[in-house]
């Protein structure tokens, strides 16, 4: 008996990084912020910072042991360099050296804070390094530590000496006075005698002691660059330092952002397929009069796309195609005209009877941005269109018809003349009005258009729970690339929304019916 076959992850591991990277990038202006932050503090430490520089000088420590004792000591256990590097930062050393610059005794604690006193593990060498704004101050100042602390030790190192000399004056005075006993015999005569002599070598040992505390072995010498790093260095540690910080604005953002970057997304937040994938756009590319109408007049990627669409939409069902098509978005959005008109081009390249019914009444005629052919200009053999309809002539994929409701009603529109046409209604958005909801109850599939970056997945979940609720049927979704906010394509669309309306009224001479009740024309289930 076989196991069951294992659920294959959504995404492995490569996948997953590179999402999240495709995420980030996708927040370039936070990134971008972050290294211009960076880069600025970087600047301000390298062009405000006072520069400061720092000369060391280097003493080597003699051992103050007695060199002619019987007892010798090794040199290390002769200096507790511990207790010398202290003393070198003590108040005595600090006064002194204060003395020698020609400071005064109330900038010795201030003097001090600039030093700093150092030695080698296993080394008899201290150093003196001192820090000031100016080059020679600091090499001077390094120079008067280490002349003052050897001073200062050949100070202790005198006060030592004498100390030792009045023992031993002591004890000689005492011995000179038990010589001068006259009832003391010839042998302690000559003992006294003897320890007089060593007394006397000792004291001459004591006097010619060399009391010097050791010497400097290399003086402080007038540095040329700052100390830490320079310009250069904290430009490129700056640098370094936003660009983290703009990785962890770019995450926070991501994090927190609630619009659709991908096709996973849009998969996610609908439960249903991606249908078309609309690539980027040239730009501003001259349309030669043909509006948004692109299938049949020009190439390109996203002609293709919108094709490939309708095959896909064509090949759903039986052969006969789909018999009502409602395109849609949450919220207003350009490409639903486009991808609206370019599906019917295609469906008609396809070799259906189309009928494009714009029942968006908040935005002018879609037949006044569309190439339209005069009535009596209608091909022979070709059907007659639909009572109050216009033929749109879509280049090399042929022709096919637009109506526009007049007053945005959807539920009275004009009806199919056979099973070989298909109708495509393009209604105001789904959040903002009831009239798509209406439309959905009326046709075989809804196909809702999102936006790369400016739809949110909340408003995609809400569209798609009303859609459900309506009783309509949501084919998929539609996922524009080309997007991108505009605020001066938005404002411009909102004036002339504004500024041309559609006249309230239904034409007198159109004929309208109630369209049919849903059919069984594509057999996309319902969630």
């Amino acid at each position: 008996m076989t196991g069951p076959n294992p659920v294959p992850d959504r995404y492995d591991e490569p996948d997953q990084l590179r999402d999240q990277l495709r995420r980030l990038l996708c927040h370039r202006a936070a990134i971008a912020l972050g290294v211009a932050l960076g880069l600025l503090g970087g600047a301000a430490l390298a062009f405000v910072r006072t520069p400061v520089y720092t000369s060391a000088s280097e003493v080597l420590v003699r051992s103050t042991a007695d060199p002619y004792g019987t007892v010798t000591v090794a040199a290390d256990n002769q200096i507790s360099m511990g207790t010398e590097q202290q003393i070198a930062a003590g108040a005595a050393v600090v006064a002194r050296a204060a003395r020698t610059l020609g400071r005064p005794a109330g900038d010795a604690a201030a003097l001090g804070r600039h030093l700093r006193v150092g030695h080698r593990p296993k080394s008899q060498v201290l150093r003196f390094e001192f820090t000031d704004s100016s080059p020679r101050r600091a090499a001077r100042a390094a120079d008067a530590f280490a002349e003052a602390y050897l001073a200062d030790r050949k100070v202790r190192n005198e006060a030592a000496a004498q100390r030792a000399a009045r023992s031993v004056e002591q004890q000689i005075q005492a011995v000179q006075q038990d010589k001068k006993q006259k009832n003391a015999g010839e042998a302690v005569q000559r003992a006294l005698q003897t320890e007089l002599d060593t007394l006397h070598r000792r004291m001459v040992e004591i006097k010619s002691r060399d009391t010097d505390g050791g010497y400097v072995v290399r003086h402080a010498a007038v540095p040329t660059r700052p100390a830490g790093p320079g310009r250069p260095a904290l430009l490129a540690l700056g640098g370094a330092s936003g660009l983290a910080l703009g990785i962890l604005l770019a995450w926070l953002c991501s994090a927190l952002d609630t619009r659709v970057r991908s096709a996973g997304d849009v998969r996610a937040a609908l439960r249903s397929p991606v249908l078309g994938l609309l690539p980027a756009g040239p730009g501003d590319e001259p349309d030669g009069g043909t509006g948004p109408l692109k299938v049949g007049h020009r190439g390109g990627d996203r002609a293709e796309s919108h094709r490939a669409l309708a095959y896909r939409l064509h090949r759903t069902g039986p052969s006969g195609g789909p018999g009502g098509i409602l395109v849609v978005a949450p919220r207003r959005d350009a490409a639903t005209e486009e991808i609206a008109v370019n599906l019917a081009a295609a469906l008609t390249e396809c070799g259906r009877q189309v009928l494009l019914v714009d029942a968006d009444s908040d935005t002018p005629p879609v037949t006044a941005r569309l190439p339209l052919l005069p009535d009596d200009a209608r091909p022979s053999g070709q059907p007659a269109p639909p009572e109050g309809s216009r033929l749109v002539d879509a280049g090399t994929a042929g022709h096919f018809a637009c109506r526009t409701t007049g007053d945005g009603t959807v539920h009275r529109l004009p009806a199919a003349a056979s099973q070989e046409r298909t109708t495509v209604v393009l209604a105001r958005p789904v959040l903002e009005h009831a009239d798509a909801l209406s439309a959905a109850q009326r046709v075989d599939g809804v196909l809702l258009v999102a936006g790369l970056g400016t739809t949110r997945r909340e408003d995609l979940r809400r569209a798609a729970e009303l859609i459900d609720c309506s009783g309509g049927t949501l084919l998929g979704a539609v996922l524009d690339t080309d997007r991108r906010p505009d605020r001066l394509r938005s404002a411009l669309a909102a004036l002339r929304s504004r500024t041309v309306r559609r006249p309230a009224t239904t034409p007198p001479d159109t004929p309208v019916v109630t369209l049919p009740a849903q059919d069984e024309t594509l057999t996309a289930a319902r969630r």
